[in-house]
């Protein structure tokens, strides 16, 4: 009797406990999707999808952004700078030498010409042209007073004497193109003739061997 009045008064409490556990699981789980709800859209990505992990030494390509225009003008700049940086830089005694240069057209031997010019922007400097073969030369000192023009790199001279200019490869010591002149070596070699016939100067003739031999 005692083991039936324990029973009915224990199940019912076992219900209440049962009862309570399951209004709690129950609790527990509106809650949880309330949470859900809530949460941020980057965190519940992060929660429902795993995150791959890159492999190390592995670089992604990037697309490479066009230059903006003060991008550009920099680089422009600094092409120039570098340019301007590797033009020789000229003295005054050879800006002196260069205002004596003969330019243009000369007319040389064997129907040839040379074509002397001087650089735009650059005072100073020349470009002396030959058949096909362009040449960017300064002025040089000269002990005898000629007019020099050299291209260091190519080894190339152009001399420049009053009566004509030569162009001469130093490198293997020969002249290129001899007896060039420009309109104004011409025009002073005409004025010496007319002056010298002027005066009645009369070049001698060189003696004979037999009048040598008189003598």
């Amino acid at each position: 009797m005692t083991d039936i009045l324990m029973l009915s008064v224990c199940y019912p409490a076992r219900r209440l406990r049962n009862a309570a556990a399951a209004r709690s699981a129950a609790l527990a789980v509106v809650l949880g999707l309330a949470g859900w709800a809530t949460m941020p859209a980057a965190a519940a990505t992060d929660l429902a999808e795993p995150v791959a992990t890159p492999k190390t030494g592995v670089k992604t390509a990037q697309a490479t952004k066009p230059a903006t225009p003060r991008q550009q003008l920099k680089n422009e700049a600094s092409s120039l700078a570098l340019a301007t940086s590797t033009v020789e830089s000229i003295s005054d005694v050879q800006l002196d030498i260069a205002s004596r240069v003969l330019t243009g057209s000369a007319d040389c031997e064997f129907d040839q010409h040379i074509t002397v010019l001087p650089v735009d922007g650059q005072p100073g400097h020349f470009s002396v042209s030959h058949k096909k073969q362009h040449y960017r030369m300064v002025p040089r000192e000269t002990q005898t007073g000629a007019v020099r023009l050299e291209d260091n790199a190519a080894g190339i001279v152009w001399l420049q004497i009053p009566t004509k200019s030569m162009l001469m490869n130093t490198r293997i010591g020969q002249r290129m193109v001899d007896a060039c002149t420009h309109s104004e070596q011409r025009a002073a070699l005409a004025a010496v003739a007319g002056a010298a016939n002027s005066l009645g100067i009369v070049r001698s003739a060189a003696p004979t061997a037999a009048a040598s031999a008189a003598q």
